[in-house]
Order: C-alpha cells, then structure tokens, then sequence
C-alpha cells in the first residue's frame, strides 16, 4: 500500500522540490497550501500526474488541517512566513507559523502519525558565539520568525510527551537553488550581486566582506526532509548545512567566476556587523545518513546558468 505524506506549504520553493523527491521514492503527496506564493501552474502540472492532490487552505485554520490530514503517513510542516517579514508584521507571523504549526503539530498527534518532520531554522541560534554551530549550543532567536520556529521545536516535544508523537525539527542553513523568490532574505546578496555582475558592473560589499552563511543548495535540503521521514533515530533537532561558511567576498568571487566578466568587487567601508555561520553536521550524518552532494561553487554556477 502506497503511503500518503502531507505537506504543508508544498507549492513553496522549498516545498515544490521535496514533493518532487517523494514522487521519486514512491509516496503519494497531499499538499496543504493557502496558494498565496505558491506556484500554481507547477501544481496543476503535478496533481494531473495523478500522484499529488491540493487543498488550498491555511494553516492558521486548525479544523481544515485536521480534517485535510486523515488518512497521511507522514507529515512535512514548511508554511511559513519569511524572516524579514515577521519583522515588518510580528502579528501575521506569530499566527502562522506559530498558531500554524501547533494545528499541524496537534493534528499530527490525533492522527497518530508516523513522524512530523519540521522545518527549523538556523536562525534559532541567534548570533553564534562559536563556529560551527551544534544543536545543543544555547539558542538565542531575536526575531518573531526566529522565535517561532524554536515554539515550533518546544511544541513537538509538547506533543511527543503527551501523545507519543515522533518527530525530527530540521534546522536549515542558508538555502538557495533554482526558483528561489528574489525577496528572501539571504539571497538578497545573491541577487544583487548577480543583477550587477549582468549588467556589466562590479558587485558592492558592504565593510570588509567578512560576513559569512553556510549556502545548502534546495536539492540537498529536499533530500535531508525525505530522510527525516524513515530515519530510526527521532525527537531532536537537526543542522541541515554544508558545514563551511562562504564569506560574502567569497561569494562575489564566485559569482564573478560564474557569470563570467572581468570586474572586480567594489568595497563599501562602512561598518558592518560580522556575523559568521557554519552548521555543526555530524547529527545529519549520523542519524540522517545525510552530507551535503552540492558544494557551493557549482551550485551557484549552476544557478547563475539557468537564470
């Protein structure tokens, strides 16, 4: 018997490439999406597969999730509000990805399903105060996003201890990937650097471009949540990173290597708060059987070839 796995926020960029990796390894997908920046024509294209069906509802409606989840195996939780965002409207995040989750996460319980897998994020940390960041580092989130993805982790084991339920919180690093929204917040660098370096022109960092992310291309990330699901160990959260941090002056020399011109990057002296990432990834490894397949530089150059 062929398993069902629910899928919220599976019209995302994000949610759009798991479903695709479950299709692969033989689930039948019900995505849970309220469409608002889903991509509808990718959908449609899916569900007339036969394989895949849509319920275009919101998470922020507990009874519609319940009844949309009878009948899964699994749950995937990705619907989320972005992290610049929940700045601008602390309101709008805090009802959907926190009201939002804990009807996933309750849901999830009453159905007895197998596992909730979580998108988490790195943002939990905060500002790191060493590199590279392991889970069970202090956590420190200083936004409403950040904030509520740690909920999101304390609600799960809310729910393990009260119903049993089996969950993994992936935290993810900076994603990036083909069809990403050009508004997200890490790879606002990406796109700037790119549209100029397009244009002829040299990319601008700001300060000494010491900055860094950890850049996990979408691909890896999709492959990390389709782990999550079958994985034997459960209940914790998990670093989903390449485990090297990409300064920004990196990235610009990527790029430029990518698109292929003859500039050099222009320096911006102003001062800047240094933040570095770089994910801890030994629990990926372990307990996912998870490393990363992309390295950063053809990923970029990948991006950069089919934009």
């Amino acid at each position: 018997m062929t398993e069902t796995v629910f899928i919220t926020g599976g019209a995302g960029f994000i949610g759009l490439h798991v479903v695709d990796q479950l299709l692969e390894q033989g689930y039948n997908v019900r995505i849970f999406d309220n469409m608002f920046r889903g991509d509808r024509d990718a959908v449609n294209k899916l569900v007339a597969g036969g394989r895949v069906e849509l319920i275009d509802q919101d998470v922020r409606y507990g009874g519609a999730v319940h009844a949309a989840m009878k009948g899964a195996d699994y749950v995937i939780h990705l619907a989320a509000v972005s992290i610049n965002k929940s700045n601008a409207d602390p309101y709008e995040s805090m009802d959907i990805n926190t009201i939002g989750a804990h009807n996933v996460f309750a849901a999830a319980a009453d159905h007895g399903v197998k596992r909730v897998v979580f998108a988490s994020s790195a943002s939990v940390y905060g500002d790191p105060e060493k590199l590279p960041m392991h889970e069970d580092d202090k956590l420190n989130p200083l936004t409403p996003y950040c904030i509520s993805k740690r909920t999101g982790e304390d609600l799960l084991g809310y729910y393990e201890r009260r119903a049993g339920l089996s969950w993994i919180a992936l935290r993810f690093f900076n994603v990036y990937g083909e069809g990403q929204k050009t508004t997200a917040y890490y790879t606002s660098v990406i796109n700037h650097f790119v549209n100029r370096l397009k244009n002829g022109e040299a990319p601008v960092i700001d300060g000494e471009g010491k900055q860094s992310m950890d850049f996990i291309h979408v691909k890896d990330i999709a492959r990390a949540v389709v782990l999550a699901l079958t994985s034997e160990q459960s209940n914790m959260a998990i670093n989903v990173g390449t485990g090297i941090d990409t300064t920004v002056a990196e990235l610009a020399r990527i790029l430029i290597d990518a698109v292929g011109v003859d500039v050099e990057p222009q320096f911006n002296p102003r001062p800047v708060l240094v933040s570095r990432r770089a994910a801890d990834t030994t629990r990926a490894t372990e307990v996912l059987g998870f490393t990363p397949s992309i390295e950063v530089h053809d990923g970029m150059t990948r991006l950069i070839q089919n934009s």
